[in-house]
């Protein structure tokens, strides 16, 4: 930055409304305007006035999953800015709504369409790109490599039968409660189809969620290096 649109950052950051907005934003995750207006504290207006001012400052970037608009900082240097201010003098907690049973539950694991989704989808699809079954493409896409085709082919699934959509085979969809990317596409959807089918996962007729069984949670250990998670949400097999 030269020292002009460094002033002009510094200017734009120093209203307290953007200020809890941008700090919010650190943990690298993109949230939607109505979180960043809580956050805040202020009205869904207010917070879309604000938000531009950011977007026009270069402070911050969009991303549109559907009819969703997510915000995220615009760049490492913007976080470094962030960080470096906020050490300077106290700071203040960020107000959170208390979750529910229910709440918590769709969280972890749900349906996004016809795929997985929750903090589930995005630690197994960070988990497959770890161990080589999924690599990044252009764009939003995923590819699978060789590793990835042989994986797959042990669950049932044979990746070169899967008839591909307009994102390819695989495709990264924003996950609108983790504020990160989960396996989306043709071959998210036949995933999620083949674990049911394997008895890993259960999806209980009458909401979105979805069930991890016994059975699953030593499958993903096995396969995945998933261990099952401490969150406070005990799931209903019925």
């Amino acid at each position: 930055m030269n020292s002009q649109p460094a002033i002009t950052a510094a200017a734009l950051i120093a209203d307290p409304t953007r200020a809890a907005m941008l700090l919010m934003l650190v943990d690298g995750r993109a949230h939607p305007a109505g979180e960043l207006a809580y956050c805040a504290g202020v009205s869904a207006q207010t917070a879309s006035f604000h938000l531009a001012k950011l977007l026009a400052g270069g402070l911050l970037s969009i991303e549109s999953e559907g009819r969703h608009r997510y915000y995220r900082l615009a760049g490492p240097r913007v976080v470094s800015l962030l960080e470096h201010l906020a050490s300077v003098g106290p700071s203040e907690p960020m107000r959170r709504r208390a979750p529910n049973r229910a709440v918590e539950r769709l969280r972890f694991a749900r349906c996004c369409y016809d795929h997985l989704a929750g903090s589930l989808g995005v630690g197994i699809t960070k988990a497959m790109l770890s161990h080589g079954y999924l690599a990044e493409g252009d764009g939003k896409a995923y590819i699978v490599p060789p590793d990835g085709n042989e994986w797959f082919g042990h669950l049932g699934l044979d990746v070169d039968r899967i008839t591909p959509g307009r994102h390819g085979i695989a495709c990264q969809c924003l996950d609108w409660t983790e504020r990160e990317h989960h396996l989306a596409g043709p071959l998210g959807t036949h995933f999620l189809g083949r674990a049911c089918d394997l008895g890993w996962f259960r999806r209980p007729p009458s909401t979105r969620a979805v069930d991890v069984t016994p059975k699953g949670w030593q499958a993903l250990k096995a396969h995945l290096g998933l261990e099952r998670p401490n969150i406070g949400v005990k799931p209903d097999f019925g």
